[in-house]
């Protein structure tokens, strides 16, 4: 897809996704996530994220929350472990009231003390409904396994414990750290003149960049070795991840792991773990792999819920299906017929409006660039059996897999 993008004097930088739509979507990323927060913060970068809703120097909380509802619009955020995510979405013609809020969250939230400790309870209730989420929390569970006291390793939401230390001045200074216009991307999507969202920046996004330390930067994890870890939670069925560390977002490798996960457990109902698990023998509702890819590292994993007697015997398949990649090399048609199934898989995802903007936003906040579908089926297209074979023998060796499992 076509776009332009632009850069302000504070170091913000603007992408524009021009199409008919009469729709708008946009919003900030903002290069701020839970990796970043210190020991005593864990769940800071979240809960920054609930009260940036919660006032600023011009509205209260109920202001905000009426401002895009009112005409039918939507407000929302998100937080991983190394983004933050605010966007809105209406009318066309109500692009201006959804930009300029936008801004004043981002730019001038105040965390008044009232708020922060509602949202606290509110938070709180989150991570109790996670906590009886097994499916979910697993996932979690693993990466702290997997970077075991590193800040990738905890959970996004934070802990009752950590959550108490989390007051007004604590988000202030979060926000003050990573906030800052040069660690933001404002992306548009939509029938909006780009003329128009130019006057709209210069107008509500010309502020200064906030007196910080530049000398921040993350820290790799350290390699730890793979163990197995059970945890008894009292449950009908277990609930099984297995999985390692593998490349980083900026790695060539990705592409042919990225195909390689499509083919073993990816969405499509004939990826390998589903018909041999499921299919098969009926071990399974549910398995898949994953990929996970941050800064400086990525996460590959394997999930499946399964009944206490059948573990082992999925857990042998897993590592089974692993091993033919690793041992097999794909055949010309196996690989035509991948990554003609990934093609249409991501050409499909492409057409939601909605995930195409915020998919650009984040790429362009991390690569300062949105490679097109074209150029990504050109990448796609000159794999080869080998560059697959080898990538497989990197990465899928079940001797190094870390596995966790709940029962």
């Amino acid at each position: 897809m076509h776009y332009s993008s632009f850069s302000l004097a504070n170091g913000l930088r603007i992408i524009y996704i021009p199409s008919n739509n009469p729709v708008t979507y946009c919003g900030f990323a903002v290069d701020a996530g839970t990796r970043d927060e210190r020991a005593t913060e864990y769940g800071l970068a979240h809960f920054v994220e609930h009260n940036l809703f919660k006032g600023t120097r011009k509205r209260k909380a109920r202001h905000i929350l009426n401002r895009m509802e009112v005409v039918g619009g939507e407000l929302n955020a998100y937080t991983n472990k190394e983004e933050t995510v605010l966007y809105a979405v209406c009318l066309t013609g109500d692009t201006e009231r959804a930009v300029e809020l936008l801004s004043d969250l981002v730019f001038h939230s105040q965390f008044p003390a009232s708020e922060v400790e509602k949202e606290r309870e509110v938070v709180i209730d989150e991570i109790n409904l996670y906590e009886d989420t097994p499916s979910d929390l697993i996932f979690d569970e693993f990466e702290n396994l997997l970077f075991e006291n590193h800040e990738l390793g905890h959970n996004i939401l934070g802990d009752v414990d950590s959550l108490t230390g989390l007051t007004s001045d604590v988000c202030r200074s979060f926000s003050d750290r990573f906030y800052q216009p040069d660690r933001m991307v404002f992306f548009l999507s939509g029938s909006f003149p780009e003329n128009k969202l130019k006057r709209l920046v210069d107008k509500y996004m010309t502020v200064e960049g906030r007196s910080v330390n530049t000398n921040y930067q993350r820290k790799a994890p350290r390699i730890i070795p793979a163990r197995e870890l059970s945890v008894d939670r009292n449950l009908h069925q277990s609930h099984v991840i297995a999985g390692k560390r593998v490349c980083s977002v900026f790695d060539d490798q990705r592409i042919a792991l990225q195909l390689l996960n499509n083919i073993l457990g990816g969405p499509g109902m004939n990826n390998r773990l589903n018909v041999e698990l499921r299919e098969k023998r009926g071990l399974v509702y549910t398995v898949e792999s994953g990929l996970n890819f941050y800064s400086d590292c990525g996460v590959f994993s394997v999930y499946f819920g399964c009944g206490h007697d059948d573990r082992g015997k999925c857990l042998e398949l897993v590592h089974r299906e692993l091993k033919k990649l690793m041992e097999n090399k794909l055949t010309g048609t196996q690989i035509t017929a991948a990554i003609k199934q990934w093609k249409g898989q991501t050409g499909i995802s492409s057409n939601h409006y909605e995930n195409l903007t915020l998919g650009m936003g984040k790429r362009y906040l991390r690569f300062n660039h949105c490679e097109s579908l074209e150029e990504t089926y050109r990448k796609v297209d000159s794999l080869t059996a080998e560059q697959l074979l080898s990538t497989a023998n990197e990465f899928f060796d079940a001797k190094e897999l870390f596995t966790l499992y709940y029962y």
